[in-house]
């Protein structure tokens, strides 16, 4: 398969939201990592090192009200694939992803929409 996000760089996407969300109220969990090389069923790591050959990373965010929550999983080929509770609906999304960059514009629109606040590390910066 092709390697067209660098999930490196997408992770550090993530992180740079981190101290935005929490500010904001909401609990973003670790990131995880699935290695590519692992037998199947292949377990989720958390920890980056463990991981030799990244195909996708996970993260779970979940709101201030305890109620809206979304998981968002991003592969390498270039795809998410996004699940939201919210106002007690399930949203079910799978966009293509080409870089990091696209993919930190859609975080911070998905935590907007989702979960109620721009949760930008560029609002921090403002």
């Amino acid at each position: 398969m092709d390697h067209v996000v660098d999930l490196d760089s997408a992770a550090a996407e993530i992180t740079a939201r981190l101290s935005a969300w929490s500010a904001a109220g909401l609990a973003p969990c670790p990131i995880t990592w699935r290695d590519g090389l692992a037998p199947w069923p292949q377990p989720l790591e958390t920890d980056r090192t463990r991981v030799s050959d990244p195909d996708s990373i996970g993260l779970r965010i979940q709101g201030s009200d305890g109620w809206a929550e979304l998981h968002l999983v991003l592969y390498r080929e270039g795809w998410a694939d996004l699940d939201a509770l919210a106002d007690d609906e399930v949203l079910t999304e799978g966009p293509s992803i080409s870089n990091p960059e696209e993919f930190g514009r859609f975080l911070d629109s998905t935590v907007m929409r989702f979960l109620g606040t721009a949760g930008s590390h560029r609002d921090e910066a403002r």
